[in-house]
C-alpha cells in the first residue's frame, strides 16, 4: 500500500513514496551525486559540442590555463571516456594514485588537477569498449571518488553529442553553465542548437559560444583566411541571445605544444571573453 504521505495515495500503486514528486512538495527528487568528502568545488563548468572534431579539448585546456595563470585553483575532468586527450596534451604518463580515501588527480606543470580514464589504464592506447551506462557510471566516480581538494573551477571536457555522458553530467553534477564549441561550417546553426536545446531542457545556462578554426593567419602578409568558410557564429549567437565567448584561429603553435605534450605552456588570448563570462558568473554568486 502506498504511504499515506503521498497526496495521490488513492491512485498510486507505488510500494513506497520514496522518489515520488508528490512526497516532496511536487518537486522531483534530486539526482545530484554526492561530492567526494575531501573535496570542495566552487564552480563546475561544462565544455560541450554538438559534433566531434571541433577542438573541444583544446578549448577546455586553454581555458584552464587562463584561469590557472590568474591564480585560480583549477581542475579538468576528462569526461570524454572513449576519446580522452587531456593527459596527452599535458604530457602526463603513468597511473593516478589511490588510497582508502579515494583517487588523487594528477597535476600538470602549471598546477591544474586532471582526472581521465587514461590515468587509470595500464596502457593508455587500449580502447575503451563500454556501453553508455558504464561510461556514465565512471563519470559519477570521477565526481565522488576523486579527491579534488579545494577548486575554484572544475572544467568538464565532455564527449560530443547529446548522449549518456552529457546527460549524466547535467543530471549528476551541479553544473553552473556550459560553453558550446563549434566551427565556421554550414551546419553550425543546427549543431549549436542541438547542444543549446539540450542545455535548455536540463536548465543549464549557456555561458557562450566558442568558435574554433575561425581562420588562418597568413604568415607572410597577416591576412585572415577563412579556411572553413565565412564565420556565422555572431549571427547564430544573436539569434539565440548568447555571447560569442571566443573565436580561435588555426594556430600552429598551439598544435605544436599539444603534440609535444607541453600544453601547460600554451597561451590563448582568444578566449579572454570566455574568462570574462566566468568572472560575471562568479560575481553573481552562482
Amino acid at each position: 500500500m502506498a504511504d499515506a504521505t503521498c497526496s495521490s495515495a488513492s491512485s498510486c500503486d507505488r510500494e513506497s513514496c520514496e522518489g515520488c514528486p508528490s512526497a516532496n512538495g511536487g518537486k522531483p527528487e534530486s539526482m545530484l551525486e554526492e561530492l567526494n568528502a575531501y573535496s570542495e568545488i566552487k564552480h563546475v563548468i561544462g565544455v560541450v559540442s554538438g559534433k566531434g572534431g571541433v577542438g573541444k579539448s583544446m578549448v577546455t585546456a586553454s581555458l584552464a590555463n587562463i584561469l590557472a595563470s590568474k591564480g585560480f585553483r583549477v581542475g579538468i575532468m576528462d569526461a570524454d571516456i572513449t576519446g580522452p586527450s587531456i593527459p596527452r596534451m599535458y604530457g602526463m604518463t603513468g597511473l593516478a594514485e589511490a588510497d582508502d580515501q579515494g583517487i588523487y588527480p594528477r597535476l600538470t606543470d602549471n598546477d591544474i588537477k586532471v582526472m581521465s580514464i587514461n590515468l587509470l589504464l595500464p596502457n593508455p592506447e587500449d580502447p575503451v569498449i563500454w556501453r553508455g551506462p558504464i561510461l556514465a557510471g565512471l563519470v559519477k566516480q570521477f565526481w565522488h571518488d576523486v579527491i579534488w581538494g579545494e577548486l575554484d573551477y572544475l572544467l568538464v571536457d565532455m564527449p560530443p553529442g547529446t548522449g549518456d555522458v552529457p546527460l549524466t553530467v547535467f543530471q549528476s553534477l551541479p553544473v553552473d553553465g556550459i560553453f558550446v564549441v563549434t566551427t565556421p561550417q554550414d551546419l553550425v546553426k543546427m549543431i549549436v542548437k542541438k547542444a543549446y536545446n539540450m542545455a535548455e531542457t536540463m536548465h543549464i545556462p549557456v555561458l557562450g559560444l566558442i568558435e574554433n578554426y575561425s581562420y588562418l593567419v597568413c604568415p607572410d602578409c597577416g591576412k585572415e583566411i577563412p579556411v572553413f568558410g565565412t564565420s556565422k557564429i555572431q549571427e547564430v549567437a544573436d539569434e539565440m541571445g548568447i555571447l560569442v565567448a571566443g573565436k580561435m584561429p588555426i594556430d600552429p603553435k598551439l598544435s605544436e605544444l599539444t603534440e609535444a605534450g607541453h600544453f601547460a605552456q600554451a597561451e590563448n588570448a582568444y578566449l579572454e571573453p570566455a574568462y570574462a563570462a566566468l568572472q560575471v558568473l562568479d560575481a553573481c554568486g552562482r
